[in-house]
C-alpha cells in the first residue's frame, strides 16, 4: 500500500463516519416527523366532533338570538300601546277635572246658597220660637 492509498482509505473511512454521523440526526428527524404526523392525524380526528358540536351550539345560539329579536319587537309594540293608553288616561283625568269644575260651578254654588239660606231660616225660626216661649 502506498501512502496515497492509505490517505484515500483514511479519507473514505472519515467520509463513512461523517455520513453515519449525519444519518443519526436524519433518523431522529424522521421519527419526529412520524410522531408529528400521528399528532396531526389525532388532532384531526378529535377536532371533527368538537367542530360538529360547536356548529350545533352556534345554530342554537342563532335561533335564540332570533327569538330575542322577536321579543324585543313585541316589547316595543307593548311600550307603544302603554304610551297610547297613558295618553288616553291623561285625557280622561283632564276631562274628569273639567267635569268636576263644571259640576261644582253648576251645582255646588247653588247648593251652598240653598244650604246657607236654609240654615239662616232655621236659625231665624228657632230664634223666633225661643223669643215667644220666654
Amino acid at each position: 500500500m502506498t501512502l496515497g492509498e492509505i490517505a484515500g482509505l483514511i479519507a473514505a473511512i472519515a467520509f463513512v463516519l461523517l455520513v453515519g454521523m449525519c444519518a443519526i440526526p436524519l433518523l431522529k428527524l424522521g421519527k419526529v416527523l412520524d410522531e408529528l404526523a400521528g399528532v396531526v392525524r389525532d388532532v384531526g380526528t378529535e377536532t371533527t366532533p368538537i367542530l360538529t358540536e360547536l356548529k350545533g351550539t352556534v345554530e342554537v345560539t342563532n335561533a335564540e338570538i332570533a327569538k330575542i329579536g322577536d321579543v324585543t319587537a313585541e316589547v316595543e309594540k307593548v311600550t307603544a300601546d302603554v304610551a297610547r293608553v297613558s295618553g288616553h288616561a291623561s285625557t280622561v283625568v283632564e276631562n274628569t277635572a273639567a267635569m268636576s269644575t263644571i259640576v261644582t260651578a253648576a251645582l255646588g254654588r247653588p247648593l251652598i246658597a240653598v244650604a246657607s239660606t236654609s240654615h239662616a231660616l232655621r236659625t231665624a225660626i228657632a230664634a223666633k220660637f225661643e223669643g215667644k216661649q220666654q
